[in-house]
């Protein structure tokens, strides 16, 4: 890993988009009615998808990248707070909240996934997908919770799997970018002024 040793700023792009991809299919499998829910995922959502993501988010602030540390923040701030709706009920802190309420909360989320979308239609073709499917995601699930509509949750489910490979996919390729030297793996690159187009350069 001797391209560690540059002295240029990492990019924790990779970090805050693993942080979202594997949590979002993790939860996403149980959705889809393949595992169910448990500490694992509460685990993987408290310290990956928040914590590893508020940290790539804050990574992003002295690089001068507005988007990346609204992503990022936004997005590991999410993980917590669902953690904390899952979790207080069970302690008998707070009564469970209702479907109209979740789909609401839901609902919100993709709206600002909806402005985040419109952000990354100066990126790469990858990172609009990434968006665009979670905007799906998020209004899937909010649906779900509304109508109380199982198979809807599921569907909501498998289309989350795919929304987190496709996060995975983009850290992938920037990791593999930085190891190598030049793209391995094509992420439909917009032609603009700035040589990079990961998350953490958009």
């Amino acid at each position: 890993m001797t391209r560690g040793t540059s002295s240029q700023f990492a990019n924790p792009g990779p970090l805050g988009l693993m942080g979202f991809g594997l949590t979002t299919v993790l939860l996403n499998l149980h959705n889809a009615g393949w595992i169910p829910m448990g500490s694992a995922i509460l685990a993987m959502g408290l310290v990956f998808g928040g914590l590893a993501q508020i940290l790539a988010g804050l990574l992003e602030y002295p690089k001068g990248n507005t988007f990346g540390l609204t992503a990022f923040t936004s997005y590991g701030a999410f993980w917590l707070s669902l953690v904390v709706l899952v979790c207080l009920p069970q302690v008998g802190l707070m009564p469970a909240s209702t479907p109209p309420l979740m789909a609401a909360y839901l609902f919100m989320w993709g709206i600002f996934t909806l402005i985040l979308f419109i952000g990354t239609l100066s990126a790469s073709r990858a990172l609009q997908v990434v968006f665009g499917s979670l905007v799906i995601l998020f209004m899937l699930l909010a649906a779900a919770e509304r109508s109380g509509n199982p198979a809807l949750t599921v569907i909501a489910g498998y289309e989350g799997i795919f929304c987190g490979f496709s996060a995975i996919y983009v850290a992938m390729a920037e990791i593999l970018e930085f190891q190598f030297g030049h793209a391995i793996l094509p992420l439909g690159t917009m032609p603009r002024p700035r040589a990079s187009h990961a998350i953490g350069a958009l």
